[in-house]
């Protein structure tokens, strides 16, 4: 056996506990809030079946992303399926913290892009996969997937810029 083959894999607790909230900021940027939690679980509950299977040497984050991709088009499609959620959820809020609270101005802009945009900016922004792992995703060239990265940061800079609460960070390089 390669001395690589010898190495162990974490328990797939610690990759769930370390990579959760990377999985459920993409899923929320993708799918936005009401559908994101069930695509988080969807997408732990298929890497655990196939985490065993997993190369020790296997880059663990791109692969819960490129699996959490799946499943948000998979509830893309079944949209039109579901029930429609309530205005007003009871509201039950986790002692953790929720990944990606504290902005909705942010979340609403980023749920207003168009699909690939939306894609492009949470896979490259929010999971940190570059744009060749994007492209692949999203089946697209890497200077598409670049394009639309770019596209959809220029829109939310432009949809952010009348909001003072993320308004310092819409604009590179301005000093005031």
């Amino acid at each position: 056996m390669q001395p690589r083959q010898l190495a162990t894999k974490k328990p797939f607790e610690a990759v769930v506990q370390e990579q959760g909230a990377t999985v459920l900021r993409v899923c929320r940027a993708v799918l936005g809030v009401h559908d994101a939690d069930d695509a988080w679980s969807d997408t732990f509950l298929a890497a655990l079946q196939s985490y065993p299977a997993l190369p020790a040497g296997a880059n663990v984050q791109a692969w819960l992303v490129t699996i959490a991709h799946r499943k948000c088009i998979d509830h893309l499609r079944a949209g039109n399926l579901r029930a429609l959620p309530t205005d007003n959820p009871p509201e039950h809020p986790s002692q953790l913290g929720i990944p990606g609270e504290g902005h909705p101005e942010l979340l609403d802009a980023v749920a207003h892009l168009p699909p690939k945009q939306r894609q492009a900016v949470a896979y490259h922004y929010i999971a940190g996969m570059p744009y060749k792992d994007i492209a692949v995703l999203l089946g697209v060239t890497p200077e598409a997937a670049r394009r639309a990265g770019a596209d959809g940061v220029k829109a939310l800079r432009a949809a952010l810029a009348a909001s003072p609460v993320l308004a310092h960070s819409s604009t590179k390089g301005d000093s005031k």
